[in-house]
C-alpha cells in the first residue's frame, strides 16, 4: 500500500538540499539576526546587503517607522477579519484611494499580500471559456492565479512581441483573453517591451494586465511601467506591492471603478484572509508620501544602480539583459553558482543564489538589486569583493587593478 508520504523521502530536490545542508554550502532559509537596510548581519558577519528589495530604502526610514508605530497604538496589530466583513479600515479606503491616483487609474483595492494581489485578481476574471497568455518568465503567482482559474493559460517567449502574436492569432476571437506580464523582471532586471505588446493585444481585443511589483517605486518617476512608457491608460490592470519600495508588506491591484469592484467581490483571496493590519497600512501611506514629494530617492537608486551595472560589467561579468536596478550575475550552473555565494559571503557581501527552476536550465545566477540609500563605500565594498571572488575562481580574467565604474 502506498503511502502518501513516500515520496518525501525520495524527492531529489530535498536530498540535494540535505546535502547542500550537511557542508554547509546551502544558501536558503538562513537568518539575518540584524539589517540596516544597505547592510545586515548574516551569522555573525556583518555584509552589504545586495540581496533586498528595499529599493527606496525606506524600511528604515524614521517617518515610515513612526506611522507604523501611530497606528499600532491606534488600532492595535491585527484587524481581525476580513476585508469583506469587519476587517476594512478608514486607512485602507485611504490607501486605496492614493494608489489609484499615483498609478493613474479610477480605483484601486488593497490585499494582504503581493501573491494574493495575483491570485485574486486573475482568478476573478478570468473564466471558463476565457484564456490567459503569459509571459514565460511571468512571477509565480501569476502562473498560480491563471492555474486557479477556470480559464486557459498559454505562454509566450520571454518579451517576444511575435511569440505573443502567434499564441494570439491561434485563440477565438470571441474568447475572452487576458494578457499577463511582468513590468520589471524579477530575475534579469529587464524591462516588458509595453508598447509593442500592447498594440499586439489590441489587435487581438485582449485585456492587458502588468505585475509591476518590481516596477513601482522604480520605474516611471516610482509610478511604473506603464507611467514609463506612457501607456498607463492603455494598461487595463497594474499590480503592486507593498513589500519592496513601498516599505511594508501587502499588494494592490488598480484598474477602471467598475472592474476593481467586480474583483473586490470575486476575489477568493481577498475574501477569506484577513485585511493588511493598520501599521502596514500605515507604513505605505507614509512611504508614498515620500516617493511623491521625494523624488531624489529615484535618482539616487538609478545612479546608484548604473554604478554598479558599469563596475561589474567592466570586470567582465555577465548582467544579461538588465536595464533596471536588478542586476543578475549569470555564471551558469548551480556549483558555481553556490561557491560564488559563499565566497562573497566571505568577503562580506550578501547576493541572492538563484538557480533553476528560478532560472533556466544553465542558467544560474545571483542576484543582485541596489537601494538608494546605498553609499558609495558599500558600492565599491562589493565591487572589490566581486573582484576578488571573481578572479579566484576564475570567473573573470585577473587584471592588475580595477578602475572605477564612471
Amino acid at each position: 500500500m502506498a503511502d502518501l508520504f513516500d515520496k518525501i523521502h525520495t524527492d531529489e530536490t530535498i536530498r540535494r538540499a540535505k546535502d547542500a545542508t550537511d557542508i554547509g554550502m546551502y544558501p536558503y532559509f538562513r537568518a539575518l539576526s540584524h539589517s540596516e537596510g544597505v547592510t545586515a548581519t548574516f551569522e555573525g558577519k556583518e555584509v552589504v546587503m545586495l540581496g533586498s528589495n528595499n529599493y527606496l530604502g525606506l524600511t528604515t526610514d524614521p517617518r515610515v517607522r513612526r506611522a507604523a508605530i501611530e497606528a499600532i497604538e491606534r488600532y492595535g496589530t491585527s484587524v481581525t477579519g476580513s476585508r469583506f466583513l469587519n476587517g476594512t479600515l478608514e486607512l485602507h479606503l485611504e490607501l486605496e484611494r492614493r494608489l489609484a491616483k499615483f498609478v493613474g487609474k479610477e480605483a484601486a483595492v488593497v490585499f494582504s499580500t503581493g501573491y494574493q494581489s495575483n491570485v485574486g485578481a486573475i482568478s476573478a476574471v478570468v473564466q471558463k471559456g476565457d484564456y490567459v497568455i503569459v509571459d514565460k518568465d511571468d512571477h509565480a503567482s501569476i502562473v498560480d492565479g491563471c492555474t486557479m482559474s477556470q480559464g486557459e493559460m498559454k505562454r509566450f517567449r520571454h518579451n517576444s512581441v511575435e511569440s505573443l502574436e502567434s499564441v494570439l492569432s491561434r485563440l477565438p476571437a470571441d474568447a475572452g483573453k487576458l494578457v499577463v506580464v511582468d513590468g520589471v523582471y524579477s530575475m534579469g532586471g529587464d524591462i516588458a517591451p509595453l508598447p509593442e505588446l500592447i498594440e499586439i493585444c489590441q489587435k487581438y481585443g485582449a485585456r492587458v494586465m502588468v505585475d509591476d511589483a518590481h516596477g513601482i517605486g522604480v520605474t516611471g518617476n516610482g509610478r511604473g511601467t506603464g507611467e514609463h512608457f506612457g501607456k498607463t491608460d492603455q494598461v487595463d490592470l497594474i499590480m503592486g506591492t507593498f513589500s519592496k519600495s513601498f516599505a511594508s508588506i501587502g499588494g494592490f491591484i488598480a484598474g477602471d471603478a467598475d472592474i476593481i469592484y467586480y474583483i473586490q467581490h470575486k476575489a477568493r483571496s481577498l475574501i477569506f484572509s484577513a485585511a493588511l493590519p493598520a501599521p502596514n497600512a500605515a507604513a505605505v501611506l507614509a512611504a508614498l508620501d515620500i516617493i511623491e514629494t521625494e523624488p531624489q530617492h529615484v535618482k539616487n537608486l538609478w545612479e546608484n544602480a548604473e554604478y554598479m551595472r558599469a563596475g561589474l560589467k567592466g570586470m567582465g561579468y555577465n548582467t544579461g539583459l538588465s536595464n533596471t536596478p536588478i542586476i543578475p550575475v549569470i555564471l551558469g550552473d548551480d556549483f558555481r553558482v553556490g561557491l560564488a555565494w559563499n565566497a562573497l559571503i566571505e568577503e562580506g557581501v550578501y547576493t541572492n543564489p538563484v538557480v533553476p527552476p528560478g532560472t533556466p536550465p544553465g542558467g544560474g545566477l545571483l542576484r543582485t538589486s541596489y537601494t538608494a540609500t546605498h553609499r558609495k563605500e558599500h558600492l565599491d565594498r562589493a565591487l572589490h569583493a566581486f573582484k576578488t571572488v571573481g578572479e579566484r575562481l576564475d570567473f573573470i580574467p585577473i587584471s592588475p587593478e580595477m578602475t572605477p565604474a564612471k
